[in-house]
């Protein structure tokens, strides 16, 4: 047994707590408005097969290795990392894999916050009845009219990002286990209900075959200029990328919860828990939209508006339309919530620890800094809508600021922190410390795990990686 550690910003009162507290990170946006997105915008099925198989041999190894490292730690990613490093005889340069999913988290975040910020502008707006009776056209000139204001984005942002910083300064017990103890079932409820809406439309069948039916053809080809078709590998990285990002790995987000997690909580059957959670509210949330999507004539492939211009059509059609739509809007304001706590408690957490600062005043500054930065997603949308900033590279050539945000982080920055943390849980860490930790025996399960995280997650982040940099060429 390793020395004992406690955190000193304290602990989840059970174990119940931090599974709500971790699903609460895990279960947001990335979830109802970015996976049924991505999902339209690279082939439907065949990618939530490949999104699932993610899930399944990647996504539950390193959470479960990135909560490992956090209960061990007790600390702030980045002092965790060193304390660990040490502890097994290794470089405390390993901090730096602490410093990138800070980084992560605190860019993740000032985009985030605008994209909750849309949530809480559609409470509003679907309570007083904007979209009764619109037509697709309509509620599409809504949301596009929606992102050319400056002004109004920028409200809903701040407004969002004093909501969670509020919710941090709190601390554990008293802020982030508050926040998160009744929301979750409730998003469930919803989606069930409006589920429920989805089954009586026409376009379920259609909606429910695009999601679960595979086309791997459409996934893994695409037709060049020439009409020949070419290997595409873009999907699978994406659909990699989203693992991460709907699990909140990488990011620092598990690993600062995990370091709150009592001792004698099993860090398998939560993270088992979590990961479940996690993706049924995903697949829910396809079943809701692709319908509705297909029952009005919408294109599955609309993009990161697809749940502001999908849901909102049904909203103003359906019986209790305004009532069920503005309920939506505010659990989806509220799993957004849960999100992003998470996301800033890491570089909270350091603050404290390094510069001895209150979490009043630690969350502030970092509120802040996270919500200056923010500006350039709102800008992203209107008056910096054609800015580049990578133009001399192929893939990055056409990206916006917030797409260049996403992919950036998706895509590169939280593989690579799952990347590390296996290799880190699987090979620098000593076997005696990481099965004292999981407390899983030396049986199939503890070695099922090993062998994942030590090889099969390794070579599957690499082999994407090496697709990703084929594809990445300088102009």
């Amino acid at each position: 047994m390793s020395e004992i550690r406690e955190s000193v910003h304290g602990q989840w009162s059970s174990r119940w707590a931090f599974v709500l507290a971790a699903t609460g990170s895990a279960v947001g946006l990335g979830n109802i408005w970015k996976f049924p997105y991505i999902t339209g915008e690279n082939g439907g099925g065949a990618f939530v097969l490949v999104y699932l198989v993610c899930i399944a041999i990647i996504g539950i190894p390193i959470m479960m290795a990135e909560i490992m490292l956090g209960r061990r730690g007790r600390q702030s990613p980045m002092n965790t990392m060193r304390t660990l490093a040490l502890e097994a005889g290794s470089t405390p340069h390993w901090a730096w894999l602490g410093w990138m999913g800070v980084l992560a988290g605190f860019l993740i975040l000032s985009y985030y916050s605008v994209i909750a910020g849309w949530a809480l502008a559609y409470v509003f707006r679907t309570g007083i009845g904007t979209f009764d009776g619109q037509t697709a056209d309509g509620v599409a000139h809504i949301f596009q009219s929606f992102l050319a204001d400056p002004e109004g984005l920028l409200f809903w942002h701040t407004l969002f990002m004093v909501m969670t910083m509020l919710v941090v300064a709190r601390g554990v017990s008293g802020g982030l286990e508050k926040a998160v103890k009744f929301l979750m079932p409730g998003l469930f409820v919803i989606l069930l209900i409006l589920l429920g809406y989805a089954l009586s439309t026409d376009g379920f069948g259609e909606g429910v075959t695009f999601l679960f039916k595979p086309d791997f053809d459409a996934l893994l080809f695409k037709v060049g200029e020439d009409g020949v078709k070419i290997w595409n590998p873009g999907p699978v990285l994406t659909a990699l990328g989203h693992a991460f990002f709907t699990l909140s790995l990488g990011m620092g987000a598990i690993m600062i919860y995990g370091s709150y997690l009592p001792s004698n909580a099993s860090i398998a059957r939560t993270t088992f828990i979590i990961a479940g959670a996690d993706t049924a509210v995903a697949l829910l949330a396809g079943m809701v939209i692709f319908p509705i999507v297909f029952a009005n004539g919408l294109e599955p492939s609309a993009g990161p508006g697809l749940l502001f211009q999908s849901l909102p059509l049904a909203f103003g059609h359906m019986p209790w339309g305004a009532f069920f739509g503005t309920l939506f809007f505010i659990l989806l304001v509220f799993a957004a919530w849960s999100s992003s706590i998470s996301l800033i408690e890491p570089a909270v957490t350091w603050l404290v620890e390094n510069h001895g600062m209150d979490r009043l005043k630690a969350s502030v500054v970092m509120g802040i800094a996270c919500w200056a930065f923010g500006l350039l997603t709102v800008f992203s949308f209107n008056v910096w809508s054609d800015v580049r900033l990578l133009p001399m590279f192929e893939t990055f050539a056409d990206k916006s600021i917030f797409d260049l945000l996403d992919y950036l982080t998706a895509n590169i920055m939280l593989p690579l922190g799952g990347l590390l943390i296996a290799i880190f849980a699987g090979w620098v860490m000593r076997t005696e410390a990481t099965r004292d930790e999981l407390d899983m025996g030396e049986g199939l399960a503890y070695r099922l795990w090993l062998a994942l995280v030590r090889f099969v997650t390794p070579v599957a982040v690499i082999v994407v990686f090496l697709h990703a940099i084929e594809i990445i060429n300088v102009g």
